[in-house]
């Protein structure tokens, strides 16, 4: 038995109804090679509750929770204390499950700031045990309803990437549409009709009790400062099931979209459509924004939702030049996101020497590129590795304190004794002497690639030479 597996769970391999037996493996979120086979098929789905509890249904949402980790729910409950506790009650849980009498458990509320300032995202953390078996439902349903969904749909899908949706709206750019409308939602997940989405799973979903489970988890309630208060709408982010949940009601705005012929790429919540001109980029935006409203319940954010050109716009992170071919690149309030978080960390970070700071700032760098790296223009990261290599002479200049101790400091690093001087006694701020050449002398790039800088424009260059 493998160390994580519950050994509540290692009984043999469930029948399903009609006799067969099913080897479940991963698939977005886990299904099994045979469920895959049958995803452009109709099955059955009236017995989806054996499916979900089937065994190694529940030992892959189990191994899957337990990757993600993630922050403990309203009991208190850790996921290192997860396998303890299945291995005591998994059965009693089971039967519960299959009988319909399973009761979820409040969410915990989080709330983490939102891009750019805009306010903060609630988000709502479901205990360990209920994240188990919201991850095992998702991996019974997600090949029930993905295989629906339509093309231009990029969000929380196997084989689908917000990559893939900026590339696609390139490519509508390219071909003439060079009018955007950028549809934003008002706090989409908090206000998602309850009924609304339930018919539409109701449309694929027979099993009741997978209905009743999927609707207790909707209304379970959202525990904040120790008050639980109940839940009328909304599908709160940070639980497994909640992406396809969101997916399956802003199917409907995707084939309404396909049916009327629109470019559009959607990730999530976040949906553009391109048009050839102002005048039809503002007749859609009010015949959807009304669609929306009245079809499914959602409320269309008027302030933020505009028709604009592409270059003056961002999605996923990213906008294009205003060329006759337009090149990817990164929108400026991505530059400002990632410049805040790395002087939160120089800020955490007051005392540390500069080794210690640049291994802690290459996970974010390197994460940041990586999303980044679709990008066609390379000032961006020029300038924002010299951006990073001031702050970290900020850091020096600012440790010196005194300036007899920068005299010595700027010597040591092969500045002559006057220069030194000139440069430690001038009167200046931080700031303007961390730009200045005599720091720029003592502490060259090179200094920099030394203690393993990460150097966004290298590795920009690199991957381009090589694609």
């Amino acid at each position: 038995m493998a160390k994580e597996r519950p050994s509540s769970m290692a009984e043999k391999p469930e029948s399903t109804p009609d006799g067969s037996r099913r080897s479940r493996r991963e698939y977005g979120g886990g299904v099994s090679s045979d469920t895959a086979a049958r995803e452009n098929s109709h099955p059955e789905t009236e017995c989806l509750m054996e499916e979900v509890v089937e065994q190694e249904n529940m030992l892959s949402a189990y191994r899957r929770v337990v990757a993600n980790k993630g922050a403990a729910g309203v009991d208190g409950m850790t996921v290192e204390q997860l396998h303890n506790e299945l291995s005591a009650h998994w059965q009693e849980m089971r039967a519960k499950l299959l009988e319909g009498t399973y009761r979820p458990q409040p969410v915990k509320r989080v709330e983490i700031p939102k891009p750019g300032g805009a306010g903060m995202r609630k988000l709502g953390i479901p205990t360990v045990t209920d994240r188990l078996i919201q991850q095992a439902l998702l991996q019974v349903l997600t090949p029930i309803f993905d295989p629906g969904f339509s093309e231009y749909s990029y969000g929380f899908r196997r084989g689908r990437s917000a990559h893939q949706a900026v590339l696609q709206a390139r490519e509508y750019i390219a071909e003439g549409y060079r009018w955007v409308v950028d549809m934003d939602l008002e706090k989409f997940f908090d206000t998602v009709n309850h009924d609304m989405l339930m018919a539409r799973v109701a449309r694929q979903v027979k099993d009741k009790r997978v209905l009743k489970l999927i609707r207790l988890y909707l209304r379970a309630g959202v525990m904040d400062g120790g008050i639980v208060s109940a839940s009328r709408e909304g599908t709160p982010q940070g639980g497994p099931l909640s992406p396809l949940l969101s997916n399956i009601v802003l199917d409907d705005l995707d084939k309404e979209l396909e049916r009327r012929g629109h470019k559009f790429c959607r990730y999530a919540d976040d949906s553009n459509i391109y048009v050839k001109s102002q005048r039809a980029g503002e007749r859609v935006l009010e015949s959807i924004s009304e669609f929306l409203e009245k079809k499914l319940k959602l409320k269309v954010n008027r302030k933020k939702s505009a028709v604009d050109r592409p270059w003056k716009r961002k999605f996923l992170g990213y906008s294009v030049t205003m060329h006759k071919v337009p090149l990817l690149r990164v929108a400026p309030q991505s530059v400002a996101r990632l410049k805040g978080k790395v002087k939160v960390i120089l800020r955490r970070g007051r005392g540390w020497s500069v080794g210690r700071t640049i291994d802690t700032l290459t996970p974010l760098l390197r994460g940041w590129y990586s999303y980044f790296n679709l990008a066609e223009t390379k000032n961006v990261f020029e300038e924002l590795d010299s951006w990073l290599r001031r702050r970290l002479r900020l850091i020096l200049w600012r440790q010196w304190k005194r300036p007899r101790t920068r005299v010595k400091r700027l010597t040591e690093r092969g500045l002559d004794i006057d220069r030194a001087r000139k440069g430690a006694y001038n009167g200046r701020g931080p700031w303007w002497n961390s730009g200045a050449s005599h720091m720029n002398q003592a502490f060259s790039n090179s200094f920099f690639d030394k203690l393993g800088m990460f150097n966004l424009l290298d590795s920009h260059l690199v991957k381009h030479a090589v694609s």
